[in-house]
């Protein structure tokens, strides 16, 4: 009697693990006909937390995700996306405006703000030029922001881009590595407000707050979405003349991945 409890007990243990195999065979058969999914994004907090969160709904949804996360600029951004190495990242529209497509801003109209617009029309232009699909707004602008320390302000009576015009030639100023270079960067800040710094010094992004609060900068090119504003209590000086469009974030796809598998909107 024990020997034929034994050998029960065996033959359940064996049936439970060819069940388990099996299920777990089918778990990943089931997976084997979703593809991989490439999540990109430049390599600053605000996408890292944005590729984390978006390679999570892909896995709760199935798939299988690889980010990539340390993607240089926006621009080889986009070249990643043309040359399939990126499937989905998460990019602004005032970007896709001016640094990819070349555009004007657009004027607000009683039908609709800039924003809208700027979002209407990069939706169109990259499905139509590039074959990528803008899914909808995430639903917060990261625009460009010149700012200053406290200090600073006050002692130059600064509350504007314009009230900096006169200083400029005196300050220097602290950009992330792509905006001297960037359509929508140094060369518009400097035609539309006629504004040239004494000194200009491209960093990487996350040293640009600390070194314009101990003064080892005088104004930063800061994004205005960053929580690293308030914490060192600095001043965003008001872009008066509205130069930088609205950079509202939105997820991008490829669209032939979006036709395959469009639960992935």
């Amino acid at each position: 009697m024990r020997y034929l409890r034994t050998r029960g007990v065996t033959l359940l243990m064996l049936l439970g693990l060819v069940i388990g195999s099996f299920g777990a065979t089918a778990a990943v058969s089931a997976q084997d006909d979703k593809p991989t999914i490439s999540v990109g994004g430049v390599g600053y907090t605000e996408q890292n937390i944005q590729i984390e969160m978006m390679s999570l709904l892909l896995e709760d949804a199935g798939f299988e995700t690889e980010a990539n996360p340390s993607i240089a600029s926006e621009a080889l951004l986009h070249q990643a996306h043309l040359s399939g190495d990126i499937d989905v990242s998460v990019q602004y529209t005032g970007s896709g405006l001016v640094g990819i497509l070349g555009m004007d801003i657009p004027e607000a109209t009683e039908d609709a703000t800039i924003a809208e617009q700027s979002y209407d029309i990069v939706k169109t232009e990259f499905e139509s030029q590039f074959d990528m699909v803008w899914l909808d707004p995430l639903g917060f602008n990261n625009t460009y922001a010149l700012i200053v320390t406290q200090e600073t302000a006050d002692e130059l009576g600064v509350a504007t881009i314009s009230d900096l015009v006169e200083h400029a030639p005196d300050l220097s100023l602290g950009t992330d590595i792509p905006f001297p270079a960037r359509p929508d960067g140094l060369p518009g800040v400097e035609a539309a407000y006629d504004i040239h710094f004494g000194d200009v010094v491209p960093m990487d992004v996350g040293l640009l707050y600390a070194a314009v609060d101990d003064g080892q900068i005088d104004v930063a090119v800061a994004y205005s979405t960053d929580g690293r504003i308030p914490r060192f209590d600095l001043v965003i000086l008001e872009d008066d003349l509205s130069y930088f469009p609205p950079y509202y974030a939105a997820p991008v796809i490829n669209q032939e991945l979006l036709e395959e598998y469009p639960e992935l909107e």
